[in-house]
């Protein structure tokens, strides 16, 4: 079977976050049990010669031109959306990962006009949206795609619920719920040396970088020679993450090494003793699944999809929103007991509710529902 994953961006820096890493691990899988899986994307920041495969997978990545200021949205390619309808004709199913921008849209609209299968997952970035923009875009396109679509993938009944709300009543009669998988790892070592904090996803207002920052002086009281490191892209919180380290004289403690690829991040993870996402209304975050899958416990807030999971396994700790919970339950991990008991905890929960091969399982009958062979 041929399949070709859609994605908005991919770059070296990572900075579309976790769709890309969805659309990897899938493909990757599917190449695994003996399918083409391919990536579509715009591409960023690639010196010459441009990859023409990531991790294996073969991808065709088109120059990325910032037509508007509106970030993701904003960028397009006119060669991609030239060649958009020949791309999803020869392939047997287009699997779309999908957002209101002028790149998965016309991929979809384009496979939805060619008659091919098609399986739309939106991330949890389709949402309702009282922007100008996207109802605008959700008039033209959102609905019609998720109404024609041969399947809606969705991560949680919230998401689900988001979705039924952009279409309308009845809502959606053709959604299969799929959870993110990891790929399965080691379980990590106990780290040697002092006690280490990794933050490592988008510097976005969401995600809440400022409060891993605030949090840090009241760990360092009960643990004064822990190191902590806040990784990843930059969408507009590097200032403010700058200033408190400044602000808090925590130059020495924290370091901010900007995005990793991949495979530093799981090195990172791999020297951690807790993971922190202090994010809010996150919806899956693979970030927290890539520390479980190597057995680092995390820290999230009670908004957090994987939420429930966490706390049910005891694979970490859930707390509310801010720097105190954050604080009092990495002070909490950072015990040799605790963080041991968890870790075991973190690295099974990821095997076992998490694994790929379940995953695949699932995704691998939605296509064949829909005819792909």
């Amino acid at each position: 079977m041929r399949v070709l994953h859609a994605v908005t961006l991919h770059s070296p820096t990572h900075a579309f976050g976790g769709p890309v890493r969805v659309a990897l691990n899938l493909a990757k899988g599917l190449r695994a049990r003996g399918h083409q899986a391919g990536l579509l994307a715009l591409g960023e920041g690639f010196p010459d010669p441009w990859p023409t495969e990531v991790e294996g997978v073969a991808a065709q990545l088109f120059p990325a031109r910032r037509l508007l200021p509106l970030g993701f949205s904003g960028i397009t390619s006119p060669a991609l959306l030239a060649r958009a309808g020949r791309l999803v004709r020869d392939v047997d199913v287009v699997h779309v990962h999908l957002a209101r921008d002028l790149v998965t849209l016309p991929v979809a609209l384009a496979a939805l006009r060619a008659g091919k299968p098609l399986v739309l997952q939106t991330h949890g970035m389709v949402d309702p949206s009282g922007r100008a923009l996207a109802k605008v875009l959700d008039a033209v396109a959102v609905r019609r795609l998720l109404r024609g679509a041969g399947a809606v993938l969705y991560l949680t009944d919230h998401e689900r619920e988001a979705l039924d709300a952009v279409v309308g009543a009845p809502g959606l009669d053709h959604t299969v719920r799929l959870v993110n998988g990891v790929p399965a790892q080691p379980a990590r070592s106990h780290p040697v040396g002092p006690p280490r904090v990794l933050y490592a996803a988008r510097l976005q207002a969401r995600k809440r970088p400022v409060d891993f920052v605030d949090a840090v002086p009241a760990i360092l009281r009960t643990y004064p020679d822990a190191e902590f490191v806040l990784a990843g892209p930059d969408e507009g919180e590097l200032p403010a993450v700058q200033r408190r380290i400044r602000e808090l004289g925590l130059a020495g403690k924290v370091s901010v090494p900007g995005s990793l690829p991949g495979e530093r991040v799981l090195a990172e993870l791999r020297r951690s003793h807790v993971y922190v996402l202090p994010s809010v209304d996150e919806p899956f975050p693979m970030s927290v699944l890539e520390a479980l899958s190597v057995g680092v416990p995390a820290v999230v807030t009670h908004s957090n999809g994987l939420a429930r999971d966490i706390a049910a396994a005891g694979a970490g700790r859930v707390v509310l929103p801010g720097p105190a919970g954050v604080a009092a339950a990495v002070t909490e991990l950072l015990d040799e007991q605790h963080n041991q008991e968890a870790s075991r905890a973190a690295h099974q929960l990821a095997g076992e509710a998490f694994a790929m091969d379940a995953v695949l399982d699932t995704l691998l009958s939605v296509y064949g529902k829909l005819g792909a062979s």
